[in-house]
């Protein structure tokens, strides 16, 4: 009894309009109001990354009681300025929000990380008697402090990773393997038609991504980029999606044409998805969450390639793949920043998600060697332009054709650079003549210096 006691006193000593006890408003700091004791209650929905309405009136002096139902496929909530919310609510849900004593205009929005930028603000507008302007709301961003530290505070471009670190395997299995091997799935084959079963499952996770620096990532089982898939023209992919994070996601795989309509819907956390496609026609494709906003679920780093080999291609001493992509970091151990991905600020450019990963540990090959780097950028926003320092490349492939083959057409043709807009990918072919430390960019220049940059290591 004593307990109930006092969680009663205290509660009251917090919020003692919700208590009855005082008739000034406590929902805007700084401001006050007479209660009128009446409440106004009023029906929001959540439906296509708006609230609607977008605005609602509220008599000065009113309580605000807020229905809220989530009409849409994502995950949603509500937080005012006040500092009242909802809570996450899955799709169909339905819950009641209490504004209190409402004495000054106010904002409202949706905390899940992108969403309020994307357009889900709603404004509630005091009218009667005039009330005093309430001094700023404290501003939260993806559910983090404004005054939390900015993991770009802490890069620092002459760190080390500690001696335990393993760089993200780039090594490429061959189309045979690589349905067991790397897409961490099974693959049969019958009557000469192959049939890959892949699991993506969309999860959480805090990862390094330079020497000291941590972001929770969104990602496809744990890694970035996700597994890479790998087959032949006329394979078939089934992958079933399997959403383990806490907000929506979903799928869309370029190797495959149909329509997106189903397959690429979002799923609420729990749910599961089938998403069958053919591959029939080659290429390196990209595959990625297409859940709105599409640019903060990529940085985020659910992206991962679909390697459909051109018929006839030759076999090589060594198969590398390099996906570049962009980071946009919050505080140390949080989300993406929205705000600096809808504006294209990023703080790292970087290959297979972890910047001068293959600087510190570089990819190993001996002189004279045949190797093939196949190279995706997954964005969102920036073009690659990728270079061997040293190298020179003998054939490029792009975007599902030659652009150079063994030289071209007079037979001492050579390239420098494999130039990829967002979303776009190939591969080179080089060999390297003599022993060295050979260095691979993208020759944006100020992106390679902000961790898209390696290196191979090249031995007799």
């Amino acid at each position: 009894m004593g307990g109930l006691l006092l969680a009663v006193v205290v509660g009251v000593a917090m919020d003692p309009v919700a208590a009855g006890l005082t008739d000034a408003a406590s929902s805007s700091a700084g401001s006050s109001v007479v209660a009128t004791g009446g409440t106004t209650t009023v029906q929001v929905t959540a439906l296509d990354m708006r609230f609607s309405p977008r605005e609602v009136e509220v008599p000065a002096g009113d309580r605000l009681v807020i229905e809220l139902t989530n009409g849409d496929s994502a995950v949603h909530d509500l937080v005012l300025a006040s500092g009242a919310t909802s809570g996450r609510l899955e799709p169909g849900e339905t819950t009641t929000v209490d504004a209190g004593v409402v004495a000054s205009d106010t904002d409202g929005w949706c905390s899940v990380a992108g969403h309020r930028l994307m357009g889900m603000t709603l404004e509630i507008v005091v009218t009667g008697s005039a009330a005093e302007a309430a001094p700023p709301a404290v501003e939260h961003q993806h559910g983090q402090a404004s005054d939390a530290t900015d993991a770009a505070d802490d890069l620092d471009p002459g760190a080390e990773p500690d001696a335990d670190f393993r760089a993200w395997d780039a090594v490429l299995a061959p189309a045979a393997l690589s349905g067991v091997e790397q897409s961490g799935g099974t693959a049969h084959t019958v009557d000469g038609a192959t049939t890959h079963h892949v699991t993506l499952r969309a999860q959480e996770a805090e990862r390094e991504v330079a020497p000291g620096v941590t972001q929770l990532a969104w990602t496809f089982n744990g890694a970035v980029p996700g597994p890479v898939l790998r087959g032949r023209v006329g394979d078939t992919f089934v992958v079933t999606l399997v959403n383990e994070g806490g907000i929506g996601h979903s799928l869309d795989f370029h190797a495959g044409a149909l329509s997106p309509d189903e397959v690429m819907r979002t799923i609420a956390p729990g749910e599961t998805l089938t998403y069958t496609f053919t591959a029939n026609r080659s290429g390196i494709w990209m595959y990625h969450c297409s859940t709105a906003p599409m640019s903060l679920h990529i940085a985020s780093g659910m992206f991962g390639a679909v390697i459909i080999d051109p018929p006839g291609l030759p076999a090589v001493d060594h198969e590398y793949l390099l996906v570049q992509s962009e980071l946009y970091l919050g505080p140390q151990g949080g989300e993406a920043d929205a705000a600096k991905v809808a504006d294209g600020d990023s703080d790292l450019v970087v290959f297979n998600g972890y910047a001068h990963q293959y600087r510190h540990r570089p990819l190993e090959v001996l002189t004279g060697d045949s190797v093939r780097i196949w190279v995706l950028d997954a964005g969102p926003n920036r073009a690659s332009a990728f270079h061997v320092v040293g190298g020179q490349f003998s054939s490029v492939y792009r975007e599902g054709d030659w652009v150079l083959r063994d030289g071209g057409s007079t037979g001492t043709g050579g390239s420098q650079v494999l130039a990829l807009q967002p979303a776009e990918g190939g591969f080179v072919e080089l060999d390297f003549p003599e022993a060295g430390t050979y260095p691979f960019v993208t020759h944006a220049m100020s992106d390679a210096e902000s961790g898209a940059s390696g290196r191979f290591l090249v031995t007799d």
